[in-house]
Formats: C-alpha cells, structure tokens, sequence
C-alpha cells in the first residue's frame, strides 16, 4: 500500500507552540530559585519547574502536535502509555534541573543534566507515538530520529542555561519563545521520520484509548490551569518565606 503523507491544521500547531513557550516561561520563573533552595524546600523548586517544562512546554506541546496531525483514518492513544510519557518527561527534565542547578557534577553539569533531560524529551516522544492506535504501520527513518535526539538534547542544555543564567522578565519571556522553538523543532523533526503505511489487518477497536476529538482543547485547558496553579504555589511559597525571614 501507498505511505501516506500527513498535512497539519494550522490553528492547533499555533496552539502546541504557545503552550511550549507558556510552559516554558513558568518554567524559567521557577527554575531559577533551584541553585539558592534550602535543602527543605529543594523538592518543591524541583518539582514544580519539572512539572511546568516537562508537562506544560514539552508533554503538552507534544500531544497537541499530534493532535493537529490530519490523518486519513481515526486516531487515538492508549492510556497508560500517554500518561507514563507525561511521567518521564517529568521526572527526566527534573532529575536534568536538580544535576545543572545544584551544579552536582561541576563543569559537566549544564551538559549532563540537558542530555538526561534531552533523553527523556526524547523518550517520551517516540513513546507518545508508540501510543497511537491506528490502522497503519508506523516505520521510522533512522537518521532523522537521531538528528531528533540530537535536537532534544542541545534545546535542554540551552533550557537550562537560560533557566540559571537570566535574571530579568523582558530576558526570560524571549527565552521562553527560543525554547518553545525548540521543543516543536524536535517534535516535528521527530514527526517528519515517522511514515504511516495502512495496514488492514490492524484493527483499532472505538473504545480502546482516548479518542483525539476535542482533546486538544481539554489538554490546553488543563496545562492553563496547571501552569497558573503551580505559579501561585510559587508566590504563597516565596512570600510565606519571606515572611518568615
């Protein structure tokens, strides 16, 4: 059978790149008080920042992209793979801010916790793909996956550099943008490998994962409302701290 070539809406890969750079830009506001933390409030700095960059700007960037895929058959995603993305996007990019904050490894430190964090952007994607329910057989270029990688891993060292090194808002929301940049240019290079042939014999029952009708709404939602509920936690936290100071 004849591969098939994808075409994209427009409108929702204008929506995956706003939530790439909204996430991002709560990520930078966050991130920043990681090197300073006191031990006890260490994790909360951590998880917050890996909760907004690796769900908000990447995971849900990434869903979203997906979603603007048009394709010529139904499609929708197994559950339990989606949410073990979403968690190892998390837990990669925090494990990648805690090892280049807390500067564990030195000089090495920005470059091994962007590749940890890279891994994991990377991991997650072609996992979110390995999720997808559809009648086709999905093969992938070998070289464009590794350029992906190789993207996923320099846009994390430039994450977190940016994250530890600029002060100023004016700095941080045109840093936001350049990684928000860069998180659609790993998942659609990542896309661009990946080829669609349709395959008869494989069936997709209508009940079997979440069905891609009207979720790309319900996942900007959420990811909104994440990001504004972790920059809130953010402020109680600071000014409870400063109170006690």
């Amino acid at each position: 059978m004849e591969d098939l070539q994808s075409s994209y809406n427009l409108g929702l890969v204008a929506l995956s790149f706003l939530m790439a750079v909204m996430g991002s830009f709560t990520a930078l506001q966050l991130a920043i008080r990681i090197p300073v933390a006191e031990k006890h409030r260490l994790g909360f700095w951590v998880l917050t920042s890996g909760l907004a960059l690796g769900g908000g700007a990447i995971w849900s960037m990434h869903f979203i992209a997906m979603l603007a895929m048009n394709m010529a058959f139904p499609m929708q995603f197994d559950m339990g793979l989606t949410i073990l993305s979403l968690v190892i996007a998390v837990v990669f990019v925090s494990i990648g801010l805690i090892v280049a904050g807390r500067d564990l490894l030195g000089d090495a430190s920005l470059i091994l916790g962007g590749a940890i964090a890279g891994l994991g952007v990377a991991s997650m994607h072609y996992l979110g793909m390995y999720a997808m329910q559809v009648p086709a057989k999905i093969s992938y270029d070998s070289t464009i996956v590794a350029v992906s990688v190789v993207i996923g891993i320099v846009a994390s060292v430039v994450a977190l550099w940016l994250a530890f090194n600029l002060r100023g808002m004016f700095q941080r929301f045109g840093s936001a943008i350049i990684m928000g940049i860069a998180v659609c240019g790993m998942h659609y290079t990542g896309m661009y490998a990946a080829t669609f042939t349709p395959d008869a014999s494989i069936q997709v029952a209508s009940n079997a994962g979440l069905s891609s009708g009207g979720l790309a709404g319900t996942v900007s939602v959420i990811t909104v409302a994440l990001l504004a509920t972790v920059l809130y936690l953010s402020y109680l936290r600071n000014k409870s701290a400063n109170t006690v100071a």
